[in-house]
């Protein structure tokens, strides 16, 4: 079956991994490069016993939900892969992978689903994007036309499945300016004073990866990681950053000689300015370090937080235990509106910048416990600062441990917000908790325009 061509297939829906679902001889497959609505020939790539894997080679009829990209790297740089799709179109699928998610994977009955709430930018929406440096350019088609494009270094995107190759962005449409002028300036700079772009296989090179970040309030923060360190050619760059960019008021550089590009436990430099940016959201101050965890699209942030506090419906009287709390966005954003708030986190960094925005805030209502949630949340932290009235729970992708999930059956709390950025894993553990809650209300959101990404918000009442 593998490499057989299935001709005239219909695209009749999506997946909640973003892939299109046609089906054949009573077996699904999975499809990339199609929406619903065309009807393709497909390419079997992959054979499963209970499903197949294919690719669209050939369209014999265009999907009513088309539109045309507006980006010149789309379907090559793996990122907004929706971008074909027109936004109506995307919301309309988004909240039918929520409800799906609920009947199919949770097994449980459709309660109230409030309409999406849509993002009002569908271009330069993020708040933060991280690019890759390779001596090693991923040359597509077009690129062999021009010889200038062949040549030299890369600074954008990682391709699929290259871990060493990297498609070279000169403009993307995530971020607003002068966030695409940051980039190719460094890129500009790089070739000119001829520093060296990392290879990847053999660990040679000067430039790794650049991350930029800015906020609302206009702040931007730029961090240049480096693998070799080269003191006199890295202050060439970041001084001309420094020059050519006055708005930068965080520009900060890290020495990265390790496998990976994580860098937590890592020292982050200062070349110029602070060490964090600002953000400010419903009158809050927000600090945002090099580390700090913040949601990426900070518009629709507020939207989601707001449409949260509104589920939790309080009354100021209530105890509210934040698990999974961060930097304390949601416990800080909440805390004027209820008795206490008690905040949870595993990685300790993340609740000092909690303290530190309660303390920005003049918010002393608040307090923050970092550990595994499973050692911490236990009926000791229920009987020192009382029982929760209300659990807001915003876990990473994967869900919640079943120990926490247990924990949850245990603690008796009357409502729980459930944030989730994965409706599967989030429609799993509100099976888990069927046996004592009842799901009440949907609520999604969408943070990610043309991805097949969607946030959700559950509001589970105890029985």
């Amino acid at each position: 079956m593998k490499g057989k061509v299935l001709e005239k297939l219909e695209i009749v829906d999506i997946a909640d991994n973003g892939k299109s679902i046609a089906r054949h001889n009573g077996l699904v497959i999975f499809i990339e490069k199609a929406l619903p609505g065309d009807i393709v020939d497909v390419q079997i790539t992959r054979k499963k016993s209970s499903y197949l894997e294919g690719r669209a080679t050939f369209t014999h009829k265009y999907s009513e939900f088309r539109t045309t990209p507006f980006c010149k790297h789309f379907g090559i740089c793996g990122g907004c892969k929706w971008q074909d799709m027109n936004y109506e179109s995307q919301l309309f699928f988004k909240q039918k992978q929520v409800t799906d998610a609920m009947v199919r994977l949770g097994r449980l009955d459709i309660p109230v689903v409030l309409p999406i709430i849509a993002s009002d930018t569908i271009m330069h929406y993020r708040n933060k994007l991280d690019y890759s440096c390779s001596d090693k350019k991923w040359l597509s088609r077009d690129d062999f036309a021009d010889v200038e494009n062949t040549k030299g270094p890369a600074l954008g995107y990682h391709i699929a499945g290259r871990f060493d190759m990297v498609l070279d962005v000169k403009e993307c449409f995530l971020q607003p300016e002068p966030s695409n002028s940051i980039r190719n300036a460094i890129k500009a700079y790089a070739d000119e004073h001829h520093l060296t772009f990392i290879n990847l296989r053999n660990r040679q090179g000067l430039l790794r990866s650049l991350i930029i970040r800015n906020t609302l309030k206009g702040e931007w923060m730029v961090i240049v990681m480096v693998y070799e360190n080269n003191q006199e050619q890295l202050n060439g760059l970041l001084q001309h950053l420094a020059d050519s960019f006055p708005e930068i008021i965080s520009l900060l550089y890290i020495i990265n000689q390790k496998g990976n590009d994580t860098f937590h436990d890592l020292d982050v430099n200062v070349f110029k300015g602070r060490d964090y940016i600002l953000e400010e959201m419903d009158g809050l101050q927000f600090r945002i370090g090099a580390k700090s965890f913040f949601q990426t699209n900070p518009s629709q942030t507020l939207k989601l937080y707001k449409a949260a506090r509104e589920l939790a419906d309080l009354t100021g009287e209530e105890t509210v235990y934040d698990l999974y709390t961060g930097t304390g966005t949601i416990a800080n954003f909440i805390a004027r509106y209820c008795k206490k708030v008690i905040g949870i986190e595993y990685v300790p960094e993340a609740i000092e910048d909690a303290k530190i925005n309660s303390d920005l805030n003049n918010i002393t209502n608040t307090e923050y416990y970092a550990g595994d949630m499973r050692e911490l949340l236990t009926a000791e932290l229920f009987n020192k600062h009382g029982f929760p009235d209300v659990i807001i729970t915003d876990p990473p992708r994967a869900g919640m441990h079943f120990d926490v999930v247990d924990c949850l059956l245990k603690s008796g709390c009357p409502r729980i917000v459930y944030i989730s950025c994965n409706p599967a894993t989030q429609a799993r553990d509100i099976g888990l908790l069927a046996e004592l809650y009842k799901v009440e209300k949907l609520q999604p959101v969408d943070m990610f325009p043309h991805t097949a990404h969607v946030e959700n918000i559950a509001l589970l009442v105890l029985k």
